[in-house]
């Protein structure tokens, strides 16, 4: 792009460093220093290499960048409206304060131009590998001329020693991501002061032995940047740029220091600092040469995807057809039909199966007719059940597939998941066992917070997987992944909730799911699947035969022993009402009246073999888990912890006084 000749890099680098500076400044409150120390690489980036129009920037085929480093999030800020993006200049006056479009970590669906939440270090670099896997599979059904750009990554040495990262290094590394580059602020600072306080690895070398391109450039150096990332386009591998910096870049006394990573300059030092650039003007005015030149670097791609736009409409109708319904919000008619028809077969048949086999059993039916959907499993495949006839793995070199071995890494599948979901297009689902949604539990915090559609099935739900032990039953994570706002946490009770749990995660638009599914065998429970009752959150799946001296309330395996008790509660002539709550979040957003009259008025008890978590919002007792489990058979666990048909009927009399 032609840079008007009086403007400099210089110029366009300062006007981003003093925006930084000024914001923080006003907030009093901030990251100055990354902005100041990647200035330069960001405006060699934004300038020569990205592909973006600002006026769209939802544009499909656009290139990605993700701020892995999301404190220094008055960089983004800056670009934003730099390039002409939707900021103004006083949304960077309003800086961190409330109601404003540039809080303090960058916020996807919050600010536009925004890719991804970051903020917790590690997520962004491994949000961006789902992202330009993305990219790989995208361009293996539509070709090259739909889909065909860059993932690119400001990453800090915080991001680089979080765990997730050596995962998703790892994954990318393994999978050949070539489009996915990573700019490395190496500026040896973090809060506590310099890095080597903490941390001597060689990163480059570590890199490298994942299979990445490596090098190391100056990060004040245009011409090195540019050439540098130049060559990296051209690779087969992802690649990290190291780009030396100094953090706080120009300001006289805190440059190079933790100083100027986590807190104002101070008016003194940025006046200092503004003499020491040379930036002869007041706080948050660029020159009109500085920003009409900004301006034309967040046009320049308007012709690009201009151009992207007729390929797309010149294309072949099958081909722009396949395109819009991968990208449409509804998931089409076949799907429907395809879930209709497995509704239908599990009424018919009842079949008593581990949710793990319904759940395998719903993706055979509806994988076929929905190609947005991308599996996975974190190495537990052959447990989680999440490959069917129809999944076709993915390898390095081959992404026609619909199958993703992420191998032992969960942290970096959830958050692959998410950039899978954000690229757009895809909706991602991922297995592991559910004692391990720990190690997913960032990312999955974070698809709730973004509002992003990503499905994890995580198996082995209760004490019910028997022998392994408390390392793997899983006794506080269900009420745990509950207490995260917008996520929709699913156990069902058999097939059919099964299958119409999946059915509410995938019609879900904004929020992630959990299905929480059994290793042991379940009967089944309903009979019926007309209206989607799990849609509800929980029902009335027995009534009481007269008026209700007791509701038992249970969720997935228990709710068949609730059953059994409720039988012989009546031969003692208590009526028991049954209520199956497969989703708390979906149950408490109905119409009061109708929890009302699932509910009831007679004393309610929960069944849950888990701890008791929210269940007190619903219920005066409780029979579940007061600590971990131990290992031996599921039989023998059930009965010694006490969650059996004896426990329930004991507790019905006692909340009736028979």
């Amino acid at each position: 792009m032609k840079i008007e000749a009086q403007v400099t890099h210089s110029d366009l680098a300062n006007a981003i460093r003093f925006l930084a500076a000024d914001s923080v400044e006003k907030a009093k409150s901030g990251h100055p220093g990354m902005p100041m120390g990647m200035a330069d690489a960001a405006t060699v980036l934004f300038g020569r290499f990205l592909k973006f129009d600002a006026a769209d920037p939802a544009w499909p085929d656009r290139d990605r960048f993700v701020l892995s480093a999301g404190h220094g999030s008055m960089l983004l800020y800056a670009l934003l409206y730099l390039t002409g993006g939707d900021l103004s200049i006083d949304d960077l006056k309003s800086f961190r304060q409330w109601g404003s479009k540039t809080p303090g970590h960058p916020e996807y669906g919050h600010t536009p131009g925004v890719e991804t939440t970051t903020g917790p270090l590690g997520q962004g670099i491994a949000t961006a590998v789902g992202m330009a896997l993305a990219e790989k599979l995208s361009a293996a059904r539509f070709g090259p001329e739909l889909v065909d750009h860059y993932t690119y990554v400001i990453a800090g040495d915080g991001c680089l020693m979080e765990g997730i990262s050596h995962e998703a290094v790892s994954l990318a590394g393994h999978l050949r991501l070539g489009k996915l580059i990573v700019l490395w602020d190496d500026n040896h600072i973090s809060i506590d002061g310099d890095t080597q306080l903490s941390c001597s690895d060689d990163q480059l070398a570590r890199f490298k032995a994942s299979g990445w391109s490596v090098r190391r450039v100056d990060g004040h150096d245009p011409v090195a940047l540019t050439q540098a990332i130049e060559a990296e386009r051209e690779t087969v591998s992802p690649s990290l740029i190291a780009c030396r910096t100094v953090i706080g870049y120009g300001a006289p006394n805190r440059q190079g220091s933790e100083k100027a990573h986590g807190a104002p300059l101070g008016e003194a030092e940025l006046a200092a600092t503004r003499e020491a650039l040379g930036w002869d003007h007041p706080a948050f005015e660029v020159p009109k040469s500085i920003l009409s030149a900004w301006r034309a670097i967040g046009a320049a791609g308007a012709e690009e995807r201009r151009a992207w736009n007729e390929r797309l409409e010149d294309s072949h109708p099958d081909l722009r057809d396949a395109f819009a319904d991968f990208h449409a919000t509804h998931l089409g008619d076949a799907y429907r039909a395809a879930m209709k028809g497995l509704l239908a077969r599990f009424s018919a048949e009842k079949p008593k199966l581990a949710t793990r086999q319904s759940s395998q059993k719903v993706l055979e039916a509806i994988l076929p007719a929905l190609p947005r959907l991308i599996g996975g499993s974190a190495d537990l495949t052959h447990s989680n059940l999440t490959a069917v006839k129809s999944s076709v793995s993915v390898r390095p070199g081959d992404f026609g597939g619909n199958y993703l071995h992420y191998g032992i890494r969960e942290h970096g599948m959830a958050a692959a998941m998410n950039g899978l979901a954000l690229h757009g297009g895809w909706i991602p689902y991922g297995g592991t066992f559910l004692a391990f949604s720990d190690y997913s539990r960032p990312a999955i915090r974070l698809a709730a917070l973004m509002g992003v559609r990503a499905i994890h099935v995580m198996t082995h739900d209760s004490i019910g997987l028997g022998e392994d032990g408390p390392t793997h039953q899983p006794v506080e994570q269900i009420p745990a992944l509950r207490l995260i706002p917008n996520l929709l946490v699913f156990r069902p009770a058999d097939a059919i909730e099964t299958a119409e749990a999946w059915d509410c995660a995938l019609t879900q638009q904004t929020r992630p799911s959990v299905l929480c599914l059994t290793r042991q065998a379940l009967p089944a429970v309903r009979g019926d699947c007309g209206e989607n009752l799990t849609a509800r959150g929980a029902y009335v799946l027995r009534e009481a035969k007269r008026r209700r001296e007791v509701t038992l309330i249970a969720t997935g395996s228990e709710v068949s022993l609730v059953l059994s008790a409720a039988d012989q509660l009546a031969e003692e002539g208590i009526a028991a009402a049954v209520v199956s709550a497969p989703c708390f979040e979906l149950f408490a957003e109905q119409p009061e009246a109708y929890r009302a009259a699932v509910l009831g008025t007679a004393p309610r008890i929960g069944i849950e073999a888990a701890v008791a978590g929210s269940w007190p919002r619903w219920v005066g007792a409780f029979i579940g888990m007061t600590g971990f489990g131990a290992s031996a058979p599921a039989e023998t666990l059930y009965e010694k912890f006490g969650i059996t048909v004896a426990a329930v009927v004991q507790a019905a009399r006692a909340a009736t006084q028979r």
